[in-house]
């Protein structure tokens, strides 16, 4: 089995800062792409921002310039580092990792979510 753990999350005011971490472990033969969502109550989750095993990143355009997500392939672990927070960006944060596991197939895991409040 696979799993993901995320921390990092809080409360915290707007222009402040906050680092999530998540961490896979398990049966993982290699992480090609993780990612970073986030969903409001009764809404799509929609993407944050992604890195892949190159090291390629992408950004919703509402983050970009202010996250930065990046990865420690030794530790199959990802943080998104979010700067200049806004009210809006108050969200559950949700993992997500394409992992290849020992029988070569990849699936697609997610993490428990971790709550991101941005207090005005």
């Amino acid at each position: 089995q696979v799993q993901l753990v995320e921390s990092g999350g809080g409360l915290v005011q707007a222009g402040g800062s906050l680092r999530l971490s998540c961490a896979a472990s398990g049966d993982i033969r290699s992480i090609s792409r993780m990612g970073w969502y986030r969903q409001a109550p009764g809404k799509q989750r929609e993407l944050v921002a992604s890195i892949t095993s190159d090291g390629n990143t992408n950004y919703a355009d509402s983050v970009k310039g202010r996250f930065t997500i990046s990865r420690d392939s030794a530790k199959n672990t990802s943080y998104l580092q979010m700067n200049s927070l806004k009210p809006e960006d108050t969200f559950v944060y949700y993992c997500n990792a394409l992992i290849v596991r020992s029988n070569g197939y990849g699936y697609q895991y997610w993490g428990q979510g971790t709550q991101v409040t941005v207090s005005s």
